[in-house]
């Protein structure tokens, strides 16, 4: 990506990060809309360390932002939904994923204004792509700009329709096991069915990402009628025994878990 001075943020941070606990990226972007979620975590839902003055060190003492990701952030924070976006020190880790294992090829299934895509595409190499994949077109035009500002819009594939569909072609022309790197925050239902298919894709060695794996403390006791829940619960049960990956569940953001493809 273009090389631009890194710097770390103060306490302003938290404007458009949410809360470390509190990233609520639920994804309507492959599938169905629906509202975030409003409420915030509380008691033994808490899924990352309290509130408060530990919380904001870690930001300080851990958090580097390129200059214009912080730009896409705070227009992303004035946005209705803004809390949907990716917590910043989360996407700082995927971007730290993906330039480790070297990747060149990455799928990420919901956009939302583009934070982490961005994130990601500034470490991969120029000839590096993002496959990005959105329903809604709306909230990808408030980074769109950015990226082009960052110089990296050439790396950015920007698939607008159902993440389904886009997977399903990546397999159907033969791209199965050439990509790095997965990033799924979409609408929780279909989760399963993205982790599979993004699992076809992935080569040996490569890392699948799921977000909101803890999704606000409602996986502790998911209700029955709640079938984004009880999916997102399902996953994390099949991942703690899927022998393909192995896993490392984290309390950071909404909770995300990486899965290393065997």
């Amino acid at each position: 990506g273009s090389e631009m001075p890194l710097f770390s943020v103060p306490k302003e941070v938290a404007v458009g990060t949410a809360m470390l606990g509190v990233a609520f990226a639920t994804g309507m972007l492959a599938g169905k809309r629906r509202p975030p979620p409003t409420h915030t975590l509380t008691g033994a839902g808490r899924c990352t360390l309290p509130f408060g003055p530990l919380w904001q060190y870690i930001l300080d003492h851990s958090l580097r932002e390129h200059p214009i990701l912080k730009k896409l952030r705070l227009l992303t924070a004035d946005h209705p939904w803004g809390k949907m976006m990716v917590s910043c020190d989360q996407a700082q880790l995927m971007a730290n994923l993906v330039k480790l294992i070297k990747a060149k090829k990455v799928i990420e299934i919901g956009v939302f204004t583009g934070y982490n895509t961005l994130n990601m595409a500034l470490v991969l190499p120029d000839n590096g792509r993002v496959i990005a994949c959105d329903i809604n077109e709306d909230y990808v035009k408030i980074g769109k700009p950015l990226w082009k500002e960052a110089g990296v819009e050439h790396k950015i594939d920007l698939r607008i329709k159902p993440a389904i569909q886009t997977l399903d072609e990546l397999l159907a022309s033969g791209e199965a096991e050439t990509f790095d790197f997965a990033f799924i925050d979409a609408d929780k239902e279909s989760c399963n069915e993205y982790y599979e298919k993004c699992l076809r894709l992935i080569k040996k060695g490569g890392i699948i990402a799921i977000d909101n794996v803890l999704w606000s403390g409602r996986v502790l006791k998911p209700r029955k009628d709640d079938l984004e829940t009880q999916s997102i619960h399902h996953l994390n049960e099949k991942l703690l025994r899927d022998t393909r990956v192995n896993i490392s569940m984290l309390p950071m953001g909404d909770g995300v878990t990486l899965a290393f493809k065997l």
